[in-house]
């Protein structure tokens, strides 16, 4: 059955059962239909216990074989629960943009997954529409602060601020605004980048309540005057009126999985583009209604992890107590130098050769303090001799792993129970984290530990434009704040086609943003886009309603 085909099967009971056995008042349950709810963080009781512990899931690389972290994140929780621990999982919600495009969605898969998935999937309880009308308005009141006399002086040339929409649309990376006349407005080039990539989608994430929310809001530099001097939200007096739309979304989203463990959905930016991780506020509900939380970061262990380490870990004041890193023999083969439509027939050899993309996010994550746990996801391709030998490497790398078989077996059955129990062992060990950089090294030396320590360059070089905007952010005090890597998923450089674990290359950052209400700088390589396209083919066109008003091809 597909993944659609099994939600739809599944037993899905009430919310509110949910809610109750999670210990989550009535009172703090706002109602989204039979089976979603928001959480008012508020009015959750407060008994001074000691807050749950985090399990952090990542992977290696991804391929366009897919690596089920998701799936495994959703199935480890379960597992757990199963094994008689207080666990709730604390995820991203998906963006429409790969949902229509390619990736699919962000629910997990088979008999481990998040219900309902096609709400979840689709609208769910509008909070990315929230998020993009509140950016959408303040960009409209920069152009009319600008249109009504700009008392701030504001320069149109450089508002670094842009629309955003939730879908991968190429057409919108450069529009001209503000074209017809005077009274349409001050004409300018302007541009959209997706939903999740806004700094408004960062805010929401890394806001701890609704007060940090509207400081962190006033806080975003949107562009500069003439005299080149940043200008913020603060300055326009319009925080206020930004975070009440945002005021219900902010809520983090209940829902379940088909085992029926409660599960946080809430906020949703792109860890190629962005930093990766779900939301703040809803990761430190789950950490003070569970004994565990399970969480995830975007894409590999270099980008969701690195940035989940580096940025959502400071600004939260978290450590993860355990790491988990998804890898499948698929993934491995194609790192291996095999093509995706060859990855049915055996080849440990493969297995082997790609096992080096493997090691390095293994050993990128122990100089964070931590040595992960390593779920070999299993495929029904896979066979037990590919399985044995990934097994036997890790083992002789010292590397503590379990092969799970959540996605059929799913999590509330056995498929995850070898993984559950190598994880709460991890939970027992000792965890000296620490940040991979601290924050009064410079940003060039930030950028260079990354690109070094995490994707084993041999160097950083910077255009010239980066390197007007570095003196730009030591000029306007900006230098003590991490670093956002923008950069392809697909590699440990910045050239999607290098794939295992290259050697002997350089990044390339073509340009820095100062995400000031964020916290972070995001630094662009390559040819990364914050605005995606839509493949050939996108899984829209296999996508419908039957008349009784149920999704079909989904996924």
């Amino acid at each position: 059955m597909s993944d659609l085909e099994i939600a739809r099967a599944a037993a899905v009971r009430p919310i509110g059962d949910i809610a109750d056995a999670a210990g989550i008042p009535r009172e703090a349950l706002e109602l989204h239909g039979r089976f979603k709810a928001k959480i008012d963080p508020r009015l959750l009781p407060d008994e001074g216990r000691i807050p749950g512990k985090v399990v952090l899931v990542s992977a290696m690389s991804p391929t366009p074989a897919g690596e089920g972290k998701s799936t495994c994140t959703v199935g480890l929780a379960d597992s757990l629960a199963r094994a008689g621990q207080r666990v709730m999982i604390a995820l991203r919600e998906p963006s429409l943009g790969p949902v229509l495009g390619m990736k699919g969605g962000a629910t997990g898969g088979g008999y481990s997954q998040v219900l309902p998935m096609d709400e979840i999937n689709l609208h769910f309880t509008g909070d990315f529409h929230a998020i993009t009308s509140a950016n959408n308005a303040l960009a409209a009141l920069i152009d009319n602060h600008i249109h009504q006399g700009n008392e701030l002086g504001i320069d149109p040339r450089r508002i670094t601020f842009k629309r955003v929409l939730d879908v991968n649309d190429r057409a919108l990376r450069e529009v001209v605004v503000g074209l017809g006349g005077p009274a349409q407005g001050t004409p300018r080039q302007d541009g959209f980048d997706i939903t999740v990539a806004s700094e408004i989608m960062a805010v929401f994430c890394l806001a701890r309540d609704l007060d940090d929310l509207k400081e962190r809001l006033a806080a975003i530099t949107f562009g500069y005057t003439y005299d080149r001097r940043p200008v913020t939200v603060g300055e326009l007096r319009v925080e206020g009126a930004l975070a009440l739309l945002l005021r219900d979304a902010i809520k983090p989203n209940l829902v379940q999985t088909i085992a029926g463990t409660p599960a946080l959905v809430h906020g949703g930016p792109f860890a190629n583009i962005a930093h990766g991780c779900n939301s703040v506020i809803a990761t430190r509900t789950a950490r003070q209604l569970a004994d565990i939380v399970v969480t995830e970061a975007g894409f590999g262990a270099d980008l969701g992890a690195e940035k989940f380490m580096n940025i959502k870990a400071r600004a939260a004041d978290l450590a993860p107590d355990a790491v988990v890193i998804v890898a499948t023999v698929r993934a491995l083969k194609m790192h291996g130098g095999v093509a995706k439509a060859d990855l049915a027939a055996p080849d440990v050899e493969a297995v082997g050769r790609g096992a080096a993309n493997l090691l390095r996010h293994v050993r990128n994550v122990e100089k964070f303090g931590i040595s992960p746990v390593v779920a070999i996801n299993r495929f029904g391709t896979d066979t037990q001799e590919e399985l044995d030998w990934l097994e036997s490497w890790c083992a002789a790398e010292g590397i503590d792993a379990a092969v799970a078989d959540v996605w059929g077996q799913g999590g509330g059955g056995p498929g995850g129970d070898e993984l559950a129990a190598r994880v709460l062992a991890a939970l027992e060990q000792p965890v000296r984290f620490s940040h991979l950089y601290p924050l009064d090294l410079s940003i060039e030396d930030k950028i260079r530990t990354i690109v070094q320590e995490i994707y084993g360059a041999d160097g950083v070089e910077f255009s010239v434009p980066a390197l007007r905007r570095l003196k730009e952010i030591e000029d306007n005090g900006w230098s003590g704040l991490p670093v956002c890597m923008a950069k392809t998923q697909y590699s440990f450089s910045d050239d999607a086609s290098l794939l295992g674990a290259p050697k002997g290359f350089t990044v390339h950052v073509r340009d820095l943003i100062p995400k000031t209400g964020a916290g972070f700088i995001v630094a662009l390589t390559g040819s990364v886009m914050t605005m995606p396209g839509l493949p050939k083919d996108p899984a829209a066109l296999q996508m419908d309603v039957d008349a009784e008003g149920n999704a079909v091809g989904l996924f």
